[in-house]
């Protein structure tokens, strides 16, 4: 059979903030935010094949590929027998950062190879398979920025304004598990309208938490803060800042350069291959 091939970015997204207005009964937290999809990510090539199965090659070290969202996100999908996926990744979004590499590359594996196998799913359809994976997949199958509530799975679609993010990595790994089980996480933040969300009343809740129990996002914070409205997106570990011009956003990550792992990233409306 000729080969067929699928070259696509997945893209990173960032929090433009989050607050914790409660905890259900079985301990998950709910929310609200705002996410920003980025123009920027890792690559994912997909290869049709005849060899049976799910054949991954990343340079990701450490994660076993049991583990791996983008082998678990093939295997939600009813993949023919008879036919095999080489799949090769190129990463850049860095782990843990808050920028959902992970999710971004389970939706778009499910994305690709419903198109790639013409599988027949509905975004709906693998939107609400994705979220078994994570509560951020289903904003990236949907490829679009989105109010989210509940645990971030229930999206509204918005209109973002065309704005340039310097990204700082701080260079450490937050653990997620360990910031929302903090004892001194606020989980009562009174829930807002997307109009004071325009308007600026907003924070990230996690951030004061990272921010005691991790010193390098503590001071990239603190260092994006005198050149901009800076923030921590998800749970961290990264931190950034908006800007209306792309000349401005470069000229302060060069600026970070010398301290600190810093890119420009340009925030989209939507997404699609």
């Amino acid at each position: 059979m000729p080969n067929h091939v699928l070259e696509v970015l997945s893209p990173a997204k960032l929090n433009l903030f989050l607050h914790v207005t409660g905890r259900q009964a079985n301990g998950y937290h709910e929310l609200q935010t705002v996410f920003q999809l980025l123009n920027w990510g890792d690559t994912l090539r997909f290869e049709l094949n005849d060899r049976p199965g799910i054949h991954l090659t990343s340079d990701l070290n450490g994660v076993n590929p049991a583990d791996n969202l983008i082998i678990r996100a093939a295997n939600l999908l009813s993949l023919p027998s008879d036919m095999g996926v080489s799949v090769t990744v190129n990463k850049i979004i860095p782990m843990g950062g808050g920028l959902g590499g992970g999710s971004s590359n389970a939706a778009v594996t499910m994305l690709a190879l419903n198109k790639l196998l013409e599988l027949g799913y509905d975004v709906d359809e693998m939107a609400n398979m994705g979220a078994a994976l994570g509560a951020d997949v289903p904003v990236f199958v949907r490829g679009q920025s989105a109010w989210g509530e509940g645990i971030g799975e229930k999206l509204t679609p918005i209109e973002l304004p065309n704005r340039w993010y310097v990204i700082i990595y701080p260079n450490c790994h937050v653990s997620t598990q360990e910031i929302f089980t903090a004892p001194e996480l606020t989980r009562n933040t009174p829930p807002i309208t997307v109009s004071a969300f325009f308007d600026g009343a907003v924070r990230n809740d996690l951030q004061p938490v990272v921010e005691a129990r991790y010193e390098p996002v503590k001071a990239a914070l603190k260092w994006l803060s005198t050149r901009g409205s800076a923030m921590m997106t998800g749970s961290g570990a990264c931190v950034f800042a908006a800007f209306d011009e792309r000349e401005v956003a470069e000229r302060v990550a060069g600026d970070a350069a010398g301290q600190f792992k810093a890119f420009v990233a340009e925030g989209i409306n939507r997404y699609s291959m």
